[in-house]
């Protein structure tokens, strides 16, 4: 089960890992962004074409402990609540995915920490590089020069923005595809995947925006550690509340591709595993008979 929720996100991930990078990049930026459009081409052009997909290795790896985690955790803790297999109300929804959230970001951490790093490394001077040749080389690094509590920087927003996120993008798209569902003008495929997906993905973009922002800062940072709070009001005072929501564009762009690709993925997934139960129970139907 957990597998097909790692599967279908590490497959998005290919998708919308250029844009999350264009993002990062923009989040770390303190004053005025170039825009997303702008930031994108200054990558290619400084970095040439692969450069876009600086952190990939990270990027996937953290698809496979967060994103596992999230979606994994979500359905197991569905399913206690659940009785004879009828659907949660909203608020059970809400609870289930801030808890599972909360997992998968804790346990996904380390890899996104490795990953905002690559992907901002090139942006940094030379000097102050970290060069990590891969995911599991820059995990290495933060644990040879950081010890293994370095593996934690930045986990309090990091979960935070977890919980924030699954909340909002798994919890929306199953209540706009049930909306849907109701209006009697679709049937349970591909259209209606698409439009439940694009839909939870403007809406997650849009809360998780401030506490994303916040994270990147945090996990970017060396030295001491700069609490939530702290990196919150340091924005706020220095570049003002919209500061909170720079990369939403490059976000939403990312966000939205990559929450289509993995619940249209993990639909055909989820279609095809039911195919294969319902082929056995024929099977032993038939046999027994």
């Amino acid at each position: 089960m957990f597998i097909r929720f790692g599967a279908a996100a590490c497959f998005a991930c290919l998708v919308s890992h250029p844009l999350d990078l264009t993002k990062v990049r923009m989040q770390t930026t303190t004053g005025i962004n170039k825009g997303a459009l702008r930031t994108a081409i200054d990558i290619i052009k400084n970095e040439k074409f692969p450069g876009i997909y600086n952190g990939l290795s990270a990027s996937i790896l953290r698809q496979a402990t967060y994103s596992t985690m999230r979606f994994g955790a979500y359905d197991k803790l569905k399913l206690l609540l659940s009785k004879n297999g009828e659907n949660l109300s909203f608020v059970k929804k809400v609870i289930c995915a801030a808890v599972s959230g909360c997992i998968g970001g804790a346990v996904g951490n380390p890899a996104d920490l490795v990953m905002v790093r690559m992907q901002n490394d090139a942006k940094l001077p030379l000097e102050l590089q970290r060069n990590y040749k891969n995911a599991f080389h820059g995990l290495y690094q933060i644990i040879k020069t950081e010890g293994l509590k370095g593996l934690t920087r930045g986990m309090g927003p990091n979960v935070n923005r977890a919980i924030f996120m699954n909340s909002s993008q798994v919890v929306s798209y199953e209540q706009f595809k049930q909306f849907f569902l109701e209006t009697r003008l679709f049937r349970d495929d591909v259209v209606i995947h698409f439009l439940s997906s694009f839909s939870a993905g403007f809406v997650a973009t849009t809360i998780c925006s401030p506490v994303d922002v916040i994270k990147t800062r945090i996990m970017n940072s060396t030295g001491t550690k700069q609490g939530f709070m702290i990196m919150f009001a340091s924005i706020i005072r220095n570049e003002g509340p919209q500061a909170l929501f720079k990369g939403w564009v490059p976000a939403f762009v990312r966000l939205t591709p990559h929450t289509v690709v993995t619940f249209m993925v993990l639909e055909q997934i989820k279609n095809f595993y039911d195919r294969r139960i319902e082929l056995r129970i024929k099977a032993t139907t038939n046999t027994a008979n």
